[in-house]
């Protein structure tokens, strides 16, 4: 059996709408995962962040940059990596088809919601990723607590 559906302007105009608006944002975002910052004078480093029970673990992608053009500082819970990618040199006479490399200064700092031991933070840098290890201050960790029943241990 067929069913007629009633034609809804408003249904279509809603759809034409989605449309726009994803197009519109796939415009306006980033391809390559670096912004400019508010003041347009360093770009912002896209990072990956996450913890488990003994540490927060950070990730950026900085392919062409050698390891010592990177600094990494930590402060009061505070994580700044910053640094600086050079241009290559362009052709004046040079038509431009397509450009989303960028390059100039970047940085970008994050405040961990919790204490670090920041005497064991590492570093390591492959195939362009730079991964940060920054463990959780012992007061932080969860820790397994034994509880003792009628001169037994068991573990809770």
């Amino acid at each position: 059996m067929n069913r007629v559906v009633r034609w809804d302007p408003f249904r279509e105009m809603l759809s034409v709408r989605n449309q726009m608006d994803q197009l519109v944002g796939d415009l306006l975002r980033e391809p390559s995962g670096w912004q400019g910052n508010e003041n347009g004078d360093s770009l912002r480093l896209a990072l990956d962040v996450y913890e488990d029970d003994h540490a927060f673990n950070v990730k950026a992608s900085l392919p062409g940059i050698a390891p010592n053009e990177i600094e990494i500082s930590f402060s009061e819970n505070t994580l700044t990596i910053q640094g600086e990618t050079s241009g290559e040199s362009e052709e004046e006479t040079a038509k431009w088809h397509l450009r989303e490399r960028h390059f100039g200064k970047f940085m970008r700092s994050i405040t961990l919601p919790a204490a670090i031991n920041s005497a064991d933070i590492s570093a390591d840098f492959a195939d362009g990723v730079l991964t940060l290890t920054l463990p959780k201050a012992d007061e932080v960790k969860p820790r397994r607590i034994t509880v003792n029943v009628g001169g037994g241990t068991v573990e809770g």
